[in-house]
């Protein structure tokens, strides 16, 4: 979904490397530093990439494929269940309270020894990044009760400490709708966009969210197969894909 907005695309190491050439020289892959150690081992390290996504992502302009999911939306009960950490859809314009955000957003973070203080926005943090070595620049974001090394409040590889509250709160209102909508007889349509293999998450809830009374459109240009259940499968780019659905619907 991201990458039709410009936002570069980690499939694979070498997608990563392309990205960002010095973790080739460090010979680490997205799944290696996207990963908790780093923040307790080598903090620069750790807030280089993730301070580079998050300014990154502030100044990304949404395709005009989620202006059509809005429309939609504005004609249509719709929630969004999102693995992407970006933030897009509500800079599109989606209300907070219809997105749940399974795996946490860069735009939030949390306290590294967790002393209490509850998950907080990352609005006026910004982090200087030397984008030669890829490596964060003195003050790192700091938890405003005890002072302690903030990170970002997103679910990472082999996370054992990402502060899930945030993200259980949208996923209990996200659960609440759907059985709403099953209690009162409702059908639903559920379009993934680009969602892969390699991580399901995504794919493994339109897929429980369609299973009963649903349908299932799976927009992906490389793995759009639907194997559980009647699903469409379509073999394009989320961008295009939503313009062309759009000119069909009016």
């Amino acid at each position: 979904m991201g990458v039709d907005s410009g936002l570069p695309d980690f499939r694979g190491p070498e997608g990563f490397w392309r990205a960002y050439p010095p973790y080739r020289g460090l010979g680490l892959r997205f799944e290696e530093i996207a990963d908790p150690v780093h923040f307790a081992a080598d903090p620069e390290l750790a807030w280089g990439f993730y301070g580079h996504r998050l300014a990154l992502y502030r100044r990304t302009v949404p395709h005009a494929g989620f202006g059509v999911l809005l429309k939609w939306a504005q004609r249509w009960p719709t929630r969004v269940f999102t693995s992407n950490v970006d933030g897009q859809f509500q800079c599109a314009g989606f209300d907070e309270e219809q997105v749940a955000e399974c795996h946490g957003s860069i735009h939030f973070l949390q306290c590294m020894i967790d002393c209490g203080q509850p998950v907080w926005p990352a609005d006026g943090i910004s982090v200087d990044v030397d984008t030669a070595t890829m490596r964060a620049i003195a003050p790192l974001p700091s938890c405003p009760s005890c002072g302690a090394l903030a990170r970002p409040n997103i679910l990472m590889f082999g996370d054992m400490e990402w502060i899930a509250d945030r993200a259980a709160d949208q996923m209990r209102a996200h659960n609440t709708w759907l059985r709403e909508l099953r209690a009162a007889g409702k059908r639903l349509a559920v379009v993934e966009l680009g969602a892969g293999n390699a991580l399901p998450t995504v794919r493994r809830e339109a897929e429980r969210a369609s299973a009963a009374s649903g349908a299932l459109v799976r927009i992906n240009p490389r793995e759009p197969e639907v194997r559980h259940g009647r699903g469409v499968p379509i073999a394009a780019p989320a961008e295009a894909t939503l313009l062309a659905l759009e000119e069909i619907l009016g």
